[in-house]
């Protein structure tokens, strides 16, 4: 049920104090980066003289690919079906993957997560250079547009921080952003404090099916958030403690905002939910009803998962505003365990029956789509 079973967890407070102690901008582990000590910076994946098929393309961050940044890579990988295979290595850039680059993948060449990592430190208030700031969007590390995009062994981190800057009020920094349609993680890691992974669509009238599995991700604020059709399957979602704050909630994990027309929300199954901080300091989700969408009908479903003492277990739900309650949204939950699972106010826990819970599957969420895992 863990999703990364190799390492204990570190949270981006601690990623960056490891980069410290090792003098590099951000730690890979607690050590120096391996990236320059590989004889096969590319593992089984080939090389640039030893290349897999034309459309696949090789990045090292000093020199021993094709490209050393990601963005170059995906910009020479125009039209449909490339392959990016990524070195060991950090990549402070930030990346956008248009709706033409479709069925494209990445893959973190060494098979762990915890050694490629794209990373860059935008929030919704930083001013741009041309005037204004960015907003919640603009803050992304990661874009991804593209219909069929897959990645593998990667983490995609934002590593902004509110103590850091006191003066921005829009703190939100996002460390991806999905829109794709068919768009599968396996054993990637999400880093951030609030709203660090963006699962939505292009379009308020457009389905996205996503794909998580195996992943891990952090934060405080509505970390896990948007209107996509997404699966979280066997993942790992670790909130974090704050120092800014006096008392409870520091967060919420999930913020879904699934248009009201569209039958399936986000589903978790199988995963996890563990706490750097106090016990009950944290919701387990609250409806967003964007302002661009007041007919959205948020929706959860969280199933057969571990929630930790981190989770409010009487009041796990709360509203982001008052005029749209979390009771009139789509929130349910079906025999999960754990500290934070204990229902000792029914009404606060809607569960869904056997007969209900037969539908909140991966293979009826996702239809036709089968991700490889």
């Amino acid at each position: 049920m863990h999703a990364q079973p190799d390492h204990s967890p570190l949270s981006r407070r601690g990623f960056l104090a490891a980069s410290a102690a090792a003098g590099t901008l951000l730690g890979l582990a607690p050590g120096p980066a391996r990236a320059g000590t590989r004889p096969r910076p590319f593992g089984r994946y080939g090389s640039p003289a030893a290349r897999r098929d034309p459309k696949t393309l090789y990045v090292h961050p000093d020199g021993a690919g094709d490209f050393t940044t990601v963005p170059d890579a995906v910009a020479a990988a125009s039209g449909t079906g490339y392959t990016l295979v990524i070195a060991p290595g950090v990549y402070r850039q930030t990346v956008a993957v248009d709706p033409g680059r479709t069925g494209m993948t990445w893959i973190g060449a060494s098979e762990d997560p915890w050694d490629v990592v794209i990373v860059y430190d935008n929030a919704a208030g930083t001013p741009k250079p041309g005037g204004g700031t960015h907003g919640t969007t603009g803050s992304a590390t990661t874009t991804v547009q593209a219909d069929g995009f897959t990645a593998r062994w990667i983490t995609f981190a934002n590593d902004w921080l509110r103590a850091d800057h006191p003066d921005v009020t829009g703190t939100q920094a996002v460390a991806l952003k999905v829109q794709g349609d068919r768009s599968a993680f396996h054993h990637c890691r999400f880093l951030g404090h609030q709203d660090t992974l963006y699962a939505d669509s292009m379009a308020l009238g457009t389905v996205a099916r996503q794909y998580f599995s195996h992943c891990y991700a952090e934060g405080d604020v509505d970390f896990v958030f948007g209107r996509a059709t997404a699966v979280f399957d066997r993942c790992h979602f670790r909130t974090l403690s704050r120092t800014d704050l006096a008392a409870a909630p520091y967060g919420f994990v999930f913020a879904p905002s699934t248009a009201g027309a569209h039958p399936l929300g986000y589903l978790v199954t199988r995963s996890r939910v563990s706490s750097e901080a106090p016990d009950g300091y944290y919701k387990l989700a609250r409806p967003w009803v964007p302002s661009s969408d007041t007919t959205a009908r948020p929706m959860l479903t969280v199933r057969n998962t571990w929630l930790g003492p981190g989770i409010d277990a009487v009041a796990p739900y709360t509203n982001m505003r008052d005029a749209h309650p979390w009771q009139s949204m789509r929130f349910a939950e079906y025999r999960n365990t754990g500290p934070g699972a204990v229902v000792s106010v029914p009404e606060n826990r809607p569960q869904l029956s056997a007969s209900q819970a037969a539908s909140h599957t991966r293979a009826h969420y996702l239809g036709d789509w089968r991700p490889c895992a």
